[in-house]
C-alpha cells in the first residue's frame, strides 16, 4: 500500500511536524512517505507530484495559512486520480469536520484531534477491507450519509516513538527550521486560542526528548523551535531543560520557547543570565492585551507587572532576544486603549514586537461569542475580524498601517537609535510614530513595492522632513549611525547627498594616520596607512555623539563620525568634535 503524508508550509524553512509523528506511529506496518510543498507552489506541479508517486492514500495536515490552496490540490487531485482516499487531519478541519466534509466532498475522512493512533486504526482497517466504524475519531461518508466516531482515551505520550529518525530528513536539518514539543496541552483558558479547547498538560519522556535533540544537533540542526504551549508552566522541568541545552548544545545551534511571562520566577531568569550562552535562547511572549476588561472577557489571566518584571529581567542580562505579541481587536479593546497596549510593551523595548490582528478560529470560544461582542470577520481562513462593536475598520487599517513599519524598521533592527530619538523626543508616545509614519507610507504607496536597504532611510527621511518637528540634523545623523552600522565594508552608495568637504575629509584621514583622533592605530587589527585608509573608513559630518546616542542621549553637538570598517565585523564609531579638527 503506497501512502503519502504531505502539507503545504507557509515558507520552504519550515516542517510539519505532525505529519512525522503520524509516520514513526504507523511503523512498523506501515511506511509512509513524507513531501512537503509550500503555499507558493502551483497547484498543478504539486498534484503532478504527487500523482507521480502513484499513492493509494494521501494524507494532508491542514491549518488556516493551508487550507485554501490545499483544497485545490485536494480537488485536482482527485480529479486525475479518482480512486485515491484522501485524509485530512490538523487544527483547521478537526472543528465543525461536518462543514469541510460536505463543501470538499473529494475528502474521503477527517481525523479528529490528536492523529496518530487514529490514523494508524484507519490504514489498518482500509488495508483490511473492513468498514471504518471502529476507528476511534474519525469522521467520514458511508453511502452519502456523514458519520462520526468518538475519540479514543488520550496517547500516552511517552510510548510515542521518535518523529525525528527519518534519513531522508538529515540532509536538510541545518537549512531548515526543526520543531520539537516536549508537553501537549495548556493550562490556561484563552477564549481566542485552540489550545484552550484541551484540558490539561500532557508530557513526553523527558529522556527521549534529550536524545532526540542530540541525535538533531549531531546531524547539523540549527535551529530548533519547542511548540510547546507554555515551556515554562513546570519550573522544575524547564529548569532541567535549560540545564540540559546550556551543557550539551553545538555551536551555532539556537533554541526558541513559548513561554508565559508572569509566571517566569526571577530566579530561573538570573541562572540563564548567569549561566547561558548568548544567543543560544530566544523566548516568545504573549502579552495579547493591557487591558484588564479585555483580559478578564477572554478568560486570559496575566499579571503585567510580573511579566514586565520578566522580560525586563530577561533584556538586562542582554542573553536572551524576545520576541513579544499582541492581538489588535480583542473585546472591548478600542483603538485608544490598543493604543496604550502597544505603549505598554514597547516601553520595554523587546527585540521584536509582533502586531497580529485576531482571528476567529473555528472551535474557539469568541468564534462562538462573535455576535456578542458585533465582530464581522471574513469567513474563510484564516477569518480575520474586519471590526466588531468598539473597533471600525477605519480603526483596523489605521494599525495595520503601524503594523507594516514596525516590522520593516524596528523588528529587523533598521533604525533602533533613530526610533529610540522619535519616540522619546518627538512624538507623544511610540504608537504615534509608528501610525503616522505608517499611514504617510501607504499613502505614498510604498507598501505595494519593493524596497532596498537605502530606501527605507530616504523614505523615513521624506516622512520626518514633510510631517514631524523633528530636529533634522539630529534626526539625519542618528539615521547615518543606523546605516552605517549595517555594513561590515564601506557602502558602495549612501542615501544621503555627500556633505563632506573634500578639505576635511583629507585633514581627518592625515589625523587619523598621525594618532591625532579618537581612533587608535595601536588599537586596529590590521595596518591603516595612506593607501587604504579611505577605503577601511567613511567619514561624515555628525550632530550626535554616537557614544551617548547610545544610551539615550541626543544632545546636538557638532563633529564628525569616523566610522571604522574591521572586515566582516561590526564597525566601530569614532567622534571628532569639530573644535578639536587639527588644521
Amino acid at each position: 500500500m503506497n501512502i503519502v503524508l504531505t502539507t503545504l508550509n507557509a515558507k520552504y524553512i519550515h516542517t510539519n511536524l505532525a505529519i512525522r509523528y503520524l509516520k514513526s506511529y504507523a511503523a512498523p506496518e506501515f511506511d509512509p512517505t513524507i513531501v512537503e510543498y509550500t503555499i507558493k507552489d502551483p497547484t498543478m506541479s504539486i498534484v503532478s507530484d504527487l500523482y507521480l508517486k502513484q499513492p493509494d492514500i494521501v494524507g494532508f495536515s491542514l491549518y488556516i495559512w493551508n487550507i485554501e490552496e490545499s483544497i485545490r490540490v485536494i480537488q485536482m487531485l482527485k480529479k486525475v486520480k479518482p480512486d485515491v482516499l484522501i485524509i485530512a487531519g490538523g487544527p483547521e478541519v478537526t472543528y465543525d469536520y461536518d462543514y469541510w466534509l460536505e463543501r470538499v466532498p473529494e475528502i474521503d475522512a477527517i481525523v479528529i484531534g490528536e492523529g496518530e493512533r487514529t490514523f494508524k486504526q484507519l490504514l489498518v482497517a482500509y488495508a483490511e477491507q473492513r468498514d471504518w466504524s471502529s476507528v476511534q475519531g474519525l469522521a467520514y461518508r458511508d453511502g452519502g450519509q456523514l458519520k462520526f466516531t468518538a475519540p479514543g482515551p488520550k496517547l500516552d505520550l511517552r510510548e510515542l516513538p521518535s518523529p525525528f529518525r527519518f534519513e531522508e530528513d538529515i540532509a536538510d536539518l541545518s537549512k531548515r527550521v526543526t520543531y520539537i514539543e516536549t508537553s501537549r496541552g495548556c493550562p490556561f483558558s484563552c477564549q481566542f486560542c485552540l489550545s484552550s479547547i484541551e484540558v490539561g498538560v500532557r508530557y513526553f519522556n523527558r529522556e527521549a526528548i534529550k536524545e532526540d535533540i542530540r541525535y538533531l544537533m549531531a546531524n547539523g540542526a540549527k535551529n530548533i523551535k519547542f511548540v510547546d504551549r507554555t515551556f515554562n508552566i513546570s519550573r522544575s522541568y524547564a529548569m532541567e531543560m535549560f540545564q540540559f541545552l546550556i551543557d550539551e548544545h553545538q555551536p551555532g545551534t539556537v533554541f526558541q520557547f513559548e513561554i508565559t511571562g508572569d509566571i517566569m520566577r526571577p530566579e530561573v531568569i538570573d541562572f540563564l543570565n548567569n549561566n547561558a550562552p548568548t544567543g543560544l535562547f530566544r523566548f516568545e511572549i504573549g502579552v495579547q492585551s493591557t487591558n484588564d476588561l479585555t483580559n478578564e472577557l477572554v478568560k486570559r489571566r496575566q499579571n503585567f507587572e510580573k511579566l514586565s518584571r520578566t522580560v525586563t529581567m530577561v533584556k538586562q542580562g542582554g542573553k536572551i532576544a524576545q520576541h513579544l505579541d499582541l492581538i489588535a481587536g480583542l473585546p472591548e479593546e478600542d483603538y485608544d486603549s490598543f493604543r496604550q497596549t502597544f505603549n505598554d510593551v514597547f516601553a520595554m523595548r523587546p527585540e521584536e514586537l509582533q502586531l497580529g490582528f485576531l482571528k476567529l478560529l473555528r472551535g474557539t470560544g469568541l468564534r462562538i461569542q462573535a455576535e456578542e461582542y458585533g465582530y464581522k470577520y471574513i469567513d474563510v481562513a484564516p477569518y480575520e475580524i474586519v471590526s466588531n462593536n468598539v473597533l471600525s475598520f477605519d480603526d483596523i487599517l489605521r494599525i495595520k498601517h503601524t503594523e507594516d513599519v514596525l516590522e520593516k524598521y524596528w523588528n529587523d533592527n533598521r533604525t533602533p537609535r533613530t526610533i529610540e530619538y522619535l519616540v522619546t523626543s518627538v512624538f507623544e508616545t511610540p504608537f504615534d510614530f509608528f501610525q503616522q509614519f505608517g499611514t504617510f507610507w501607504d499613502n505614498r504607496g510604498w507598501s505595494r513595492i519593493g524596497h532596498q536597504l537605502a530606501d527605507l532611510f530616504t523614505r523615513l527621511n521624506e516622512f520626518l522632513l514633510h510631517e514631524t518637528e523633528a530636529d533634522i540634523d539630529i534626526a539625519r545623523s542618528l539615521m547615518k549611525l543606523d546605516y552605517l552600522a549595517h555594513h561590515t565594508f564601506q557602502p558602495r552608495k549612501i542615501w544621503w547627498e555627500n556633505d563632506m568637504l573634500a578639505e576635511d575629509l583629507v585633514r581627518i584621514e592625515s589625523n587619523i594616520l598621525e594618532n591625532k583622533t579618537p581612533l587608535n592605530l595601536e588599537n586596529i587589527p590590521f595596518q591603516l596607512h595612506a593607501r587604504n585608509v579611505r577605503k577601511s573608513t567613511f567619514i561624515t559630518p555628525i550632530h550626535v555623539d554616537p557614544a551617548k546616542a547610545e544610551v539615550g542621549q541626543f544632545e546636538k553637538v557638532e563633529g564628525h563620525l569616523i566610522t571604522l570598517f574591521k572586515h566582516n565585523e561590526t564597525p566601530e564609531f569614532f567622534y571628532l568634535e569639530k573644535e578639536k579638527l587639527s588644521h
